[in-house]
């Protein structure tokens, strides 16, 4: 038996200003606000899904979880068994909790490197259609909101937990120079990238401590145009660009990527790859990019 995640579903953000973030993912990112049940947290929404990204005053800055979504009651009691039998401890979600994620259901863990998982089913949608800021439609439904690359201390124990315990599938590989995270000369670290659904990746992970506990997280829109517009709106409001326009080689993603008021930094793009498992082949790239992707800003 496997766990069968679908997609991942939402990101939960702490926040020591969170005004940063009502300026940031409204004016910037062009996500549309929402309603919930806290007066004091954050809902942004770019689907009929009541909340993708909920922003909560918090004593740091940082990643608090992630959200994925299962399809059902029997799905997640799947889950139940699976992580008691792969040693994993997980707790349930209180009724505060719940109401306040909107779910019906929902168990949440830590990965070995102290990520925080939630997963979850029966999120509410609503009857409102979405009207984001900017008219830019994101592409979500069967790829799931976007997908997140999380920090490790060991990429070998990484795979192993994602792949075996927790059901991700492998989609390509890319090596760096272990110096590059501190390890000895002439070693090699991986950054790997994970699936459960068409989008080629709603997870990958870099062996590399991060204070914010993300690398970044990906939003993807289904208009090169609203891309350029996302890119002259982080000019005009003055938001640190951390990685100029290009096009990934892996999942062929053109995009640009910002830093978000939690220090972690934000992949917005287009023309992602979609893939097949039946007949997708895992393999390793030799560059993060086609083409730009110049990672000190373009300074």
């Amino acid at each position: 038996m496997t766990i069968d995640i679908r997609s991942m579903g939402y990101v939960r953000v702490s926040s020591t200003d969170p005004e940063q973030w009502r300026t940031f993912a409204g004016k910037v990112l062009g996500l549309a606000e929402g309603r919930g049940p806290h007066p004091d947290h954050q809902y942004w929404r770019i689907d009929e899904v009541s909340a993708r990204l909920v922003v909560v005053p918090g004593e740091v800055d940082q990643l608090d979880c992630v959200g994925w979504e299962v399809a059902d009651h029997r799905a997640l009691q799947e889950v139940r068994e699976h992580l008691q039998k792969a040693g994993v401890a997980f707790t349930e979600a209180t009724k505060e909790e719940l109401d306040e994620r909107r779910v019906q259901e929902m168990i949440r863990f830590s990965d070995p490197f102290d990520n925080v998982f939630e997963i979850f089913h029966g999120i509410t949608y609503e009857s409102r259609p979405i009207v984001t800021p900017y008219a830019a439609r994101f592409v979500t439904g069967d790829q799931g909101m976007g997908h997140v690359v999380l920090p490790v201390t060991d990429d070998v124990e990484a795979l192993r937990f994602y792949d075996d315990v927790l059901g991700f599938r492998l989609r390509d590989s890319m090596s760096m120079p272990g110096e590059f995270v501190g390890k000895e000369p002439g070693s090699k670290v991986w950054l790997r990238f994970l699936g459960v659904n068409p989008r080629h990746h709603s997870l990958a992970f870099l062996p590399m401590p991060n204070a914010s506990k993300c690398v970044h997280i990906m939003l993807e829109v289904d208009e090169l145009d609203d891309v350029g517009r996302a890119l002259e709106r982080v000019r005009k409001h003055k938001a640190p660009l951390s990685a100029t326009l290009g096009r990934h080689m892996n999942d062929e993603m053109v995009s640009f990527y910002v830093k978000s008021p939690a220090g972690f930094d934000v992949e917005f793009g287009t023309d992602g790859l979609r893939v097949e498992d039946r007949t997708w082949v895992a393999r390793e790239s030799t560059a993060v990019s086609y083409w730009g992707h110049d990672f000190g800003g373009g300074q």
